[in-house]
């Protein structure tokens, strides 16, 4: 029997992740968080995978505060680059699988074209820095891993956008979301299955793929379609990304190009849409 490791099992990926493995009866699941297992502690990583022997690895941990990095560059980096290097160091030692979730803002969102994995990397905040200072380290220790990278990722576990417009627009009359920035949302669950077709998959390809649903939105017609999904009555407004400063830049444009995952892996992506009206039915 295959022994599939998830790390970071309690967040909204890692809890997708466990949902999918009740289609794979015939593989023996592993589930970590950081009070089973800290990834920074190389040390503890090392014992953890001698004791244990996983086959294949799914790094779902992540460090995601996107404006909270900008301060807490340290922590920051700890996760999302030394633990990452960690768990490929010991998964190549262990002749392991690992397959690890990065992000679109390895990309500075200047494009107008849907990113290629080839396209050139230029983060443009501390954490979208350490996703890619991450992938690096990764690389560098362990050639033969799966890099995914995805975007403006949402489920019925955590906290996410979905959720908090859900909450927002039962609370209030109207509400302003930004109408300049365009990406594409993209469903938990069906990362989740992406993945392991790959684990499953009868030849696991290294490299950097990327996945998000199909299609592009802004996050004014996310919200829209949001309410529109579950019913809710809000006057939402478009507004500019000017309107609305954050502490880091959001990149303007996030839509990645899926193409090479599905060439490779034969995965059929679902429209963003179709994904959003599931998880809406779930948290309803």
């Amino acid at each position: 029997m295959k022994k599939i490791l998830i790390t970071g099992s309690n967040g909204q990926l890692g809890s997708e992740m466990k949902v999918i493995s009740a289609l794979y009866p015939e593989y023996q699941f592993l589930y970590t968080d950081v009070a089973e297992l800290d990834l920074t502690n190389a040390q503890a990583v090392e014992s953890f995978f001698a004791e244990n022997k996983p086959d294949a690895v799914v790094n779902c941990a992540a460090y995601t505060a996107v404006d909270k990095a900008e301060d807490d560059v340290e922590l920051c980096y700890k996760i999302n680059r030394d633990a990452i290097e960690n768990l490929g160091r010991a998964s190549k030692e262990n002749g392991a699988v690992l397959i690890h979730v990065s992000t679109d803002y390895v990309f500075d969102g200047t494009s107008y074209i849907p990113y290629t994995e080839d396209m050139p990397v230029c983060p443009a905040s501390v954490y979208g820095k350490s996703k890619l200072a991450g992938e690096d380290a990764l690389l560098a220790v362990n050639p033969e891993s799966v890099i995914v990278r995805t975007s403006w990722l949402y489920s019925s576990f955590g906290n996410n956008f979905v959720k908090t417009m859900l909450k927002l627009g039962k609370e209030r009359d109207s509400l302003n979301v930004i109408f300049d920035q365009v990406g594409t949302p993209t469903y938990a669950a069906d990362l989740a299955e992406a993945i392991m077709k790959i684990v499953v998959s009868e030849k696991i390809i290294p490299g950097i793929y990327h996945f998000s649903n199909e299609g592009v939105c802004s996050w004014y017609d996310f919200t829209k379609t949001i309410h529109a999904l579950a019913g809710i009555q809000c006057n939402v407004q478009p507004i500019e990304t000017k309107d609305y400063p954050t502490r880091t830049p959001r990149p303007h444009y996030s839509v990645l190009n899926k193409g090479k995952i599905k060439a490779v892996y034969g995965i059929q992506i679902p429209y963003w849409r179709d994904s959003l009206e599931k998880c809406i039915a779930l948290l309803q």
